[in-house]
């Protein structure tokens, strides 16, 4: 990009957020996109950027960060202007109290696209830890407190005679993480519900079957190898005895080195999760602020490049995306290219 470009993308930019209400802090403006959140979308969000620069040379390379869902979150909903990021990655569903915190702050248009789907893994080192699990057998396991009762499981046999009598070693990701809240909501919820007092207590009081039903344990069983869910790869590669947490696209690029722990007998992979037969599938996200549209060069233009890689023949099912079912796909097609916005009304 030429200097007088850049001046004059500058220019616009500093313009059009001062109109949608950017302040004094807003003054230097930006030439390229931000994005953050997600660690499981950010190689997506990464190859889709790479693409854009080589379709789009003018413009400059998007500054993708890796920062965790919630964090993410946290950041897009902080307000508008050239000090606050375009877009927000997300490994699951906004959050209504994030959608309420957005609006409280000035970012009242917000564009959601599913970019396509993706599963919850467990696996461990090819040769190593190997179970055929159920979500009642991984929440008994990581639980801080199964039922209500107290966490007593050292070992998988603990839990079930059938598992292999070793410690109980799981390295996932932190609470700021989409992954971990899908974790819960797929896995570790669904097991919990399986005791009809839990079930009921959902009616009675929601927060505290929040509390019995998704609480991980934190005496050393579970370990939160925190946002980069490489280092969960790295970790379990180096002990046959433990299992990961992550992504099924982290799965899918390092079998060389890994094995996928099946879910009631499902294993991870393209057709179960595009399907939903793999209990744990899920949608992923992107969320784009509509008042940066105008005011940051090549944010249409990445959005659109997103609508072309997307498909199930497409660049990013080679790394691991699993494209959304066709109905959905034409929604998102839509807010990609002609952004419509988010209500709020169906977030939970």
């Amino acid at each position: 990009m030429t200097k007088t470009k850049s001046f004059i993308f500058a220019a616009v930019s500093a313009a059009a957020l001062a109109a949608c209400g950017g302040g004094a802090s807003d003054a230097g403006s930006r030439d390229s996109i931000r994005a953050v959140g997600s660690s499981t979308v950010f190689p997506f969000a990464k190859a889709v950027s790479e693409a854009f620069v080589r379709s789009n040379p003018d413009f400059t390379s998007p500054i993708i960060e890796s920062t965790g869902t919630g964090g993410g979150m946290k950041l897009f909903c902080s307000g508008v202007g050239a000090d606050t990021p375009d877009m927000a990655n997300a490994s699951r569903r906004m959050k209504a109290s994030e959608f309420a915190d957005c609006q409280s702050n000035g970012v009242t248009d917000i564009i959601e696209i599913q970019v396509g789907l993706d599963g919850i893994a467990l696996a461990s080192a090819k040769g190593g830890i190997m179970m055929n699990l159920t979500p009642k057998q991984v929440y008994e396991a990581l639980a801080a407190s199964p039922y209500g009762g107290e966490q007593t499981a050292k070992t998988w046999s603990d839990i079930d005679p059938s598992l292999p009598n070793e410690p109980i070693l799981v390295y996932g990701p932190p609470s700021t993480s989409g992954t971990r809240d899908a974790l819960k909501e797929l896995i570790l919820e669904a097991g919990c519900k399986t005791n009809a007092d839990m079930a009921a207590l959902k009616d009675s009081n929601e927060d505290e079957y929040q509390k019995l039903c998704t609480e991980v344990r934190s005496d050393g069983a579970y370990v939160d190898q925190g946002e980069q869910d490489n280092l969960i790869v790295q970790k379990i590669e180096g002990n046959p005895k433990a299992v990961g947490v992550f992504g099924f696209s982290y799965l899918e690029e390092n079998l060389d080195k890994l094995q996928d722990l099946p879910i009631n007998g499902v294993e991870a992979t393209y057709d179960n999760i595009a399907s939903f037969e793999y209990p744990g599938a899920r949608p992923l996200y992107v969320y784009v602020k509509k008042a940066h549209l105008d005011a940051i060069p090549g944010l249409r233009e990445y959005l659109a490049q997103w609508t072309k890689m997307w498909s199930k023949g497409g660049e990013l099912a080679k790394i691991g995306l699993v494209a959304s079912p066709e109905d959905v796909m034409a929604t998102s097609t839509k807010a990609a290219t002609e952004y419509t916005t988010l209500d709020g009304s169906q977030l939970k």
